[in-house]
């Protein structure tokens, strides 16, 4: 047991990536037929448990790596054992284990209530549901920005299959909307990290952190505009406007439990908007483009979502409004730029997902007991579950338009304390309060029509009315209701642990914002205490390697701090290197004052 400790201690921050991965294998190897054979396939049940298994296996790790990071330390895995910024690192914080741990207590219920019905619908749904779990947690977990972006394209590339799975011409249509927007994005975010490689030379977040601010004239204004131009692909994958209007059609044809988990993705460019923009790109220039520009776009985002809500005519359109209302206030808190309004944007973040996603799974409820008139906002005859959908519907109400005692009451009171001295204060809280205002009036309206303006079934057997209000379900898709309760009894418990939570998200608010702690943590640090690094940038430097020849190598002594020991014995590093390295040591035993690389001589 002990040796498993250490290895799982060792290996923590990987472990959370390759649980989604192999399970996403395993699943393959498993084959899947088509669709409409499914339901009598024997791999189903097996499927279906190791998905469950995997989740929940996933969201135990996630815990446990939340208890380490909320001793304050922020664990680093070397990948190849090259340290940062020579090779890619994983890094695992405060705010990346909060980030996992919402991931998968979304995810759980989400995935054992498709197990009931809606992963038969379509191939591979648990395969890809896993697929999107790998490229969440891995976006949440690397500390370059280059694996940013692969990881981007694996949740992307999964989300593009279940956007369409259960099939249909709306989710199609839309699904090509979808991806063209999403290919423009990732076209624009490798642009985006070759404006910056090209006048940084290092694409590690806390060496590019580093940097940023001591470069010179135009690279400095190159790099700038990379970070803004990540700024604008990380805001398409949140949704703010103006690069946002896709959200609410979108969301609104995809499959129940697919548009629930779907809540997660917008969060993860929330993230990046304030993992990177917020603190990577600490510099003057970049941070008063950016802080000025996120609170005008925050606060039309959160304008816009409610006033397309009171006017959508769907409910699940309904919802995805309120989503990029959510995202705007989010936004806002943000853009304030203080450790107290970023603490109350962690603690609403967990709220908007987790209500978004018990509202979508609410939708399916709505679908399957109104008949023809689906989840179409018109006045229908009463569903046979009228009281249990009420109250349901009623509690979600009060908790996404933010009344008390609930998380989405407490979240907006923790960001307009954080306006006590933020420039624009009157601004931020009467768009705050002007969209709750809004958001109770748009919640009454969906009510109204869904349950007290809805008419008695018809009584007449000789209708044909009477016959298919009869053929109607019961209750509620199986597990459906009961998914929806876990979300929001999980809501309430945030309520009651707020105190605790709240100070999690304050230390996590400051560690992000601690620039010399993730210099000294992740970067590797000469005699001196000054990092080793690669600028400045020279591409004409190569460094010579095994298969290089014998080339005289001026930064040999540097060797020994950026790989380990046994990559330091191994084969790849030849005998010649060695004994330069070894010369190299014994001439200068503490490294010279000038700790960047030197340009080799041309041979």
């Amino acid at each position: 047991m002990f040796d498993f400790y250490s290895f799982w201690h060792a290996h923590a921050p990987i472990i959370s990536i390759l649980i989604p991965a192999f399970t996403s294998f395993i699943l393959v190897l498993l084959g899947n037929p088509g669709s409409g054979s499914l339901k009598q396939d024997w791999r189903q049940p097996w499927r279906r448990g190791i998905s469950i298994a995997s989740a929940v296996l996933g969201l135990i790790t996630a815990i446990s790596y939340l208890s380490i990071a909320s001793t304050g330390q922020i664990t680093v895995y070397q990948l190849s054992e090259w340290s940062a910024p020579f090779g890619i690192v994983l890094v695992l914080d405060r705010l990346s284990a909060f980030m996992l741990v919402l991931t998968y207590i979304l995810a759980v219920p989400v995935i054992w209530y498709a197990s009931e019905n809606w992963d038969t619908r379509g191939r591979y749904f648990h395969t890809m549901v896993h697929f999107l779990l790998m490229g969440i947690t891995g976006a949440f977990l690397t500390g370059d920005l280059f694996n940013l972006f692969v990881f981007f394209e694996i949740l992307l590339m999964a989300s593009y299959v279940l956007l369409l799975h259960g099939q249909g011409r709306p989710r199609f249509q839309l699904g090509v909307h979808y991806v063209t927007i999403n290919l423009l994005a990732s076209a624009l975010f490798l642009i985006g990290l070759g404006m910056i490689y090209g006048s940084v030379g290092s694409l590690n977040m806390a060496d590019v952190g580093r940097l940023v601010s001591s470069l010179d004239g135009d690279q400095h204004k190159l790099a700038v505009a990379g970070g803004l131009l990540l700024f604008v692909v990380f805001g398409i994958k949140a949704a703010m406007l103006p690069v946002g209007f896709w959200l609410p059609k979108t969301y609104a044809v995809a499959s129940t439990p697919v548009a629930a988990i779907f809540t997660i993705m917008t969060k993860v460019g929330i993230y990046a908007i304030l993992r990177v923009n917020g603190t990577v790109f600490d510099d003057a220039m970049a941070q008063s483009i950016f802080k000025n520009c996120l609170l005008i776009i925050g606060l039309i985002t959160s304008f816009y979502g409610v006033i397309g809500a009171i006017g959508a005519e769907r409910l699940r359109r309904f919802v995805g409004f309120m989503v990029l209302s959510s995202i705007g206030t989010l936004l806002i808190s943000i853009a304030m730029f203080n450790t107290q309004a970023w603490a109350a944007a962690l603690y609403y973040l967990v709220h908007s997902t987790l209500i978004a996603a018990a509202f979508y799974l609410f939708c399916g409820w709505m679908t399957s007991q109104r008949g023809a008139f689906k989840d179409h906002l018109k006045v229908a005859p009463r569903i046979k579950q009228e009281k249990a959908a009420a109250f349901t519907y009623f509690t979600i109400a009060l908790m996404m338009a933010g009344l008390p005692p609930f998380s989405g009451f407490l979240g907006k009171v923790f960001i307009l304390q954080a306006t006590a001295e933020t420039p624009y204060q009157g601004w931020i809280i009467a768009v705050i309060l002007i969209v709750s205002l809004l958001s109770i009036i748009a919640m009454t309206r969906v009510g109204f029509i869904l349950f007290w303006r809805a008419t008695p079934p018809e009584e007449d057997q000789k209708e044909a009315a009477y016959a298919e209000y009869q053929a109607l379900p019961e209750l509620a898709p199986k597990r459906n209701d009961t998914a929806i309760y876990i979300l929001l009894g999980a809501l309430m418990l945030y309520v009651v642990c707020a105190a605790p939570i709240q100070n999690y998200t304050l230390a996590t608010a400051q560690q992000i914002q601690n620039h010399a702690l993730y210099n000294q943590t992740i970067l590797k640090h000469d005699a001196q205490g000054r990092p080793i690094s690669v600028q400045p940038y020279d591409p004409s430097y190569l460094p010579e390697t095994k298969y290089g020849g014998e080339v005289e190598d001026p930064n040999a002594l540097l060797i020994p701090d950026i790989i380990s020991k046994p990559t330091l014995q191994g084969e790849h590093i030849s005998e010649y290197k060695q004994r330069q390295i070894a010369e190299q040591v014994l001439e200068a035993p503490t490294i010279p004052n000038n700790t960047q690389l030197k340009p080799m001589e041309d041979h």
